[in-house]
């Protein structure tokens, strides 16, 4: 059966902001899915709350609401539209959740929508822990021992029957949200309280523990005619109790004879059948490693995290089959989209081993607690591909950009033996490197598996590598022991190390002895059948399937690496387009990435993409091949910048702004005399390298200052100090982070923060907009709200803005992007810094103005002048509407971290609101961050003395919108003496009514807390802030948000709220 003629517009709902658990493999699944739709004709209209991605682009779906993600919104849309179908299978849990809500409510049968992809009772038959435990009975697929409770007496009750430790799970959640093991029963009553509130139907499932099994995954797709197919197994090297998206995972299975293989692909094909899956489904079993027992674990109905990395180490293009299947094709009708030949039925084969490492944001939560478990804490992953284990993960090491480049960590020489077996105890993140120490101390290979229960087959490949170590310190090197050792990976700077070589020495030998790499294709067939698509990986041996032959001129772009909080999927947004732009302009494009969770790694993105690690010398081997004609580095982020000045070297021009331009901007000395110049006036600092000048430059300046690291994106290592002890604290931090780059330390303005992203010609300047930032200095960029048109701006001072932005782009010799961040005081503009590359807000600001930044900023470095574009110079003409667009943080899920928020980024994600006034934005923003307004409240204020002024308007205006007011002692004095009726609760363990337990027993909805700087004070501040966070009660720490609030709680019930095609919002704003 070939497609539904009926189906001929459809709706699908995106994943929203990115979060721990829910990053952006969902928008790499939803683009491929888009883009499959329009490809047969079908009209698409896509509701998604993050203006981050490429996939909320006009681009991509005929219609883009760029809306918060409630059912109120889907509701207003579909009225609007009028679609006769919906697809839910691809924004993972928040598209399902939501679609469910509709079907059940009635909604989408009355309106005549049609649930395409999966059925609402498949996905209820895999969400609901009861009715998915029934299908497994139904066709004898063992599950773990397991009950369901819905309050903690039965969970209690449970768990004694089935005996501890057990794994809570809760319904209907995403990332192991509100999940975890408990040993006991007070671990118990903690972990299910979580996971009863976070689960949307109040239910949480108790089982048997199995950790300490293999966890393995399979990839299946079906069609409606009960076709299916296995894509791929993928196999978690730590053992069951680590979430499988903070483990390592190998592709194919590695340790699995035959019979087990067997044996789960049939398991798993069973399950989709009696399921009745259509499209692509992700299936997880532990197995035991003693015996063939398995159980299953849980199903995934929808395109997850897994099927991302599936696609990218298969080739196999999950999300475009699973959206052909919803329309009524069958597996042997849709074509394979890499060989051209094949079709969709084939399953993939892999002559190669994928090795996914996850990326977590421990570097940005130094105090949290780095203990893995089943809620999942990465923000983004990286993979590395080729013929052996050992290379694919050393590659993956280096792609995590953490300055380590093997699996040699010196900071763990310095532990005793019995200090680092006692640490081969920690799931943490740092496990792969303690086992390889553990290995370079000759602890017994059998000892690391029985603390680790990793297989002893990883745990061999760990040792090979280690030997190979040895090998290279012991040994002279020889043609063979060199082949050997870059055969597993090492990069030349760590055979240099080893060996004592110089690096020119050992590049010298390479060529001397041919020991150069080749590229061999991705082509989900083992070679059997010719494959179309340029998809490469690098390894040593004889045949090259890269042909570097071409007729056209050639541009590099390079791309961002990993999903991390300070650089996520906006550059990733900013080097898609411009692999775009290079392509519309007659060049062949390659891309050099290693994330397979985003658009740019997608197999038709690029003329050639190559899946490396992002450091000098695998660039440098694509260079040797490739012979770009240029180069491109301002598209992502700081990755490629630092890459910049290498390229230059390799003889390969770096288009745009180079590389000196970009050492003006980042060093102090020769930026200060640009400013100086351009009399443009700047917060007083110093530069210096030693704690004690840093505290000499503080006393000189007068606290508070800013205490921030050189060369570092997202606001790394950066602090306000108030005090000599917190220079101490922080200098000790950021010389964890780098040290080859010197301290910066200015005096801390208080005021307005301004930002503008400009794109230049190499003569003048277009600004697009200027975005005015609710939250005052001191917050960092992408941690505050941030508002365009500006609101409260003076003309004057916009004018200034502008003037100094051109004036810095001549004085840069800025061609393309240029970011700027100010201060304004008293309606005086100070610059913080200018940044010559693509920046957080250029889709934000591309999306709501409707200028093509990238696109622009490409042609400019053809000699392309922007009034031949047609844009004039300038500050462009604000539009009749107003964006906000607020920040979304995934605090619950990173044990022990600290939420206050200052000038360190700790966002992971961004949704927009997108109105004709500044009110309904701000509401829409809200909402769209998962803020819940309303009316009459209670809240608990707890502020530091100097902030009691200025909490004293916010307090009063909730007072009389009829909120109750809690307050601490002296906040309550304070409000009191000022008329504003409070009731006192007490400090943290000080009575029976204290503020932990007005937040833990659900009589909070909103806190304001601003954090002290006392050590009591601090850590009582803490503890409610956390508590906040486990409870899911929303938690403000600047006065500035807490007023923003304060103004959608006066206007939430008055407003209508509308909802806003951004696909023609710039020619007229169509409102429902």
């Amino acid at each position: 059966m070939s497609k539904r003629p009926e189906i001929k517009k459809v709706i699908i709902i995106g994943s929203g902001p990115i979060v721990i658990g829910q990053a952006a493999e969902f928008d790499y699944a939803g683009t491929q899915a888009c883009r499959a739709l329009r490809e047969e004709g079908v009209e698409v209209v896509l509701i998604n709350s993050n203006p981050a991605t490429i996939m909320t682009d006009k681009q991509i779906a005929d219609k883009v609401y760029i809306e918060p993600l409630t059912t109120d919104t889907v509701k207003k849309v579909i009225i609007k539209e009028k679609p006769d179908s919906i697809l839910p299978t691809l924004g993972g849990q928040n598209a399902l959740n939501l679609a469910v809500e509709l079907e059940e409510s009635g909604f989408l049968k009355e309106h005549h929508v049609e649930m395409i992809g999966t059925s609402a009772n498949t996905i209820r038959m895999a969400e609901d822990r009861e009715l998915f435990k029934e299908a497994m009975e139904r066709i004898d697929q063992p599950c773990a021992d397991s009950a369901v409770a819905e309050d903690l007496d039965t969970c209690f009750k449970i768990a004694d029957k089935i005996g501890y430790p057990v794994v809570v799970r809760p319904a209907y959640t995403l990332g192991g949200s509100g999940g975890g093991i408990a040993a006991d029963k007070k671990e118990l009553e903690e972990i299910a309280t979580l996971g009863l509130q976070r689960s949307r139907v109040h239910q949480v499932l108790i089982e048997r523990s199995i950790a300490g099994w293999k966890e393995i995954e399979y990839e299946v797709m079906r069609d409606h005619n009960g076709n299916c197919i296995t894509v791929c197994n993928m196999e978690n090297l730590d053992p069951v109790g680590v979430h499988t998206g903070d483990s390592i995972v190998v592709a194919p299975c590695q340790t699995l004879e035959d019979k087990e293989t067997q044996m789960l692909r049939t398991a798993a094909l069973d399950i989709i059948t009696e399921l009745g899956v259509e499209g692509g489904c992700n299936v997880q079993f532990a197995l035991n490693p003693d015996s063939f027992e398995y159980s299953v674990i849980e199903v995934n109905p929808r395109v997850s995290r897994s099927s991302a990395l599936a696609s990218k180490a298969t080739g196999y293009p999950i999300a475009k089959v699973a959206s052909k299947i919803a329309l009524g094709y069958t597996l042997d009708e849709v074509k394979n989209a890499i060989t051209k030949k094949t079709y969709a039925c084939f399953e993939p084969t892999l002559d190669y081993c994928v090795v996914k490492i996850p990326k977590w944001p421990f570097d940005k939560f130094i105090g949290a607690r780095h203990m893995l478990g089943t809620q999942m804490q990465a923000t983004g992953e990286v993979m590395g591909i080729a013929p052996n284990f050992e290379m694919a993960l050393m590659k993956a090491v280096r792609c995590l950009e953490q300055n380590l480049y093997s699996l040699r960590d010196p900071s763990l020489a310095k532990l005793s033996d019995e200090e680092i077996v006692k640490r081969l105890h920690n799931i943490d993140d740092r496990r792969l490197w303690v086992c390889a120490e553990a290995l370079r101390r000759h602890v017994p290979v059998q000892q690391i598996h029985d603390i680790t229960k990793i297989d002893l087959w990883f745990i061999g490949k760990l040792q090979a590598i280690v030997e190979t170590e040895n090998d290279l310190q012991a040994q002279p090197l020889t043609q063979e022991l060199l082949l050997h050792a870059k055969n597993f990976g090492f990069l030349d700077s760590t055979i240099s190390e080893l060996c004592g070589k110089s690096v020119e020495e050992i590049r010298k030998l390479e060529d001397d002895w041919k020991i150069h790499p080749v590229y061999k294709m991705v082509d989900t067939c083992a070679a059997e059948f010719d494959a179309e698509t340029p998809y490469y990986y690098s390894c040593y041996g004889t045949q090259n399937e890269s042909s570097p032959r071409s007729d056209r001129k050639k541009i590099m772009v390079i791309g961002s690496g990993p999903i991390r909080i300070g650089q996520g999927i906006e550059f990733d947004f900013c080097s898609v387009h411009s692999v775009w732009a290079l392509r519309d302009l007659g060049y062949e494009t390659i891309i050099v990435n290693n994330n397979p969770e985003t658009v740019s790694t997608d197999f038709d993105i690029a003329d050639k993409l190559y899946f490396e690690p992002l450091t000098e010398e695998d660039v440098l081997h694509i260079v040797q091949l490739e012979k770009p004609d240029g180069a491109v580095c301002q598209f992502g982020g700081q990755t490629a910048i630092k890459l910049a000045a290498s390229i230059e070297q390799m003889g390969v021009p770096v288009l745009g702004t180079s590389s000196d331009s970009i050492d003006l901007a980042e060093d102090r000395e020769r930026f200060d005399e640009i400013l100086n110049a351009c009399q443009i006036p700047r917060a007083a600092g110093r530069t210096v390298f030693t704690c004690e000048e840093a505290i000499a430059a503080a006393h000189e300046l007068g606290y508070p200052v800013l205490v921030r690291p050189s060369y570092v994106l997202g606001g790394q290592g950066m602090q306000i100090a108030y005090t000599d002890q917190d220079i101490i604290n922080q200098i000790g931090i950021i010389n964890r982070i780098a040290q080859e780059h010197p301290i910066l330390v200015d005096k801390y303005l208080m005021g307005t923060e301004v930002e503008v992203d400009a794109v230049c010609d190499g003569t003048d300047s277009v600004i697009p907009g200027i975005m005015q930032h609710v939250e005052r200095a001191g917050i960092h960029s992408g941690d505050s709200i941030s508002v365009y048109p500006p609101i409260s701006l003076s003309e004057e001072a916009q004018e200034t803005i502008v003037s100094y932005t051109r004036q810095l782009a001549k004085a840069l010799h800025v061609k393309g992007l240029l970011n700027v961040q100010f201060i304004v005081k008293d309606d005086l503009v100070y610059i913080i810094e200018a940044n010559p590359r693509s920046s957080r807000t250029v889709p934000y600001i591309s999306k709501v103005t409707g200028i093509p930044i990238v696109p622009l900023a490409v042609n400019t470095f053809f000699g392309k002048t922007l009034p031949e574009m047609g844009y004039r110079y300038g500050l462009q003409r604000p539009h009749d509407y107003v964006a906000v667009k607020m920040p979304v943080f995934s605090f619950e899920k990173i044990r022990e971290a600290e939420i206050n928020l200052g000038p360190e980024m700790k966002s992971t994600g961004e949704v927009l609101g997108i109105a004709r006034t500044f009110d309904e934005a701000l509401i829409k923003a809200f909402y769209g961050a998962g803020v819940h307004l309303i009316q009459n409240g209670r809240v608990i204020i707890t502020v530091k003395n100097s902030d009691k002024p200025e909490v004293l308007p916010i307090a009063k205006g909730l007072y009389d919108l009829g909120w109750t007011i809690y307050a601490t002692a002296g906040t309550s004095d304070y409000l009191n003496d000022h008329d504003i009726p409070t009731i006192r609760v007490c400090k943290i363990g000080q009575g029976e009514r204290d503020t932990l337990s007005l937040v833990t027993s659900g009589k909070a909805d909103l806190i304001i807390n601003t954090p002290t700087t006392t050590a009591q004070h601090s850590r009582d501040g803490f503890t409610i802030r956390r508590a906040a966070v486990e409870c899911g009660v929303t938690c403000l720490t600047s006065l500035d948000t807490a007023n923003a609030f304060l103004t959608c709680a006066r206007h939430v019930q008055t407003t209508q709220l509308s909802v806003v095609d951004i696909t023609s919002v710039n020619r007229f704003l169509n409102f429902v």
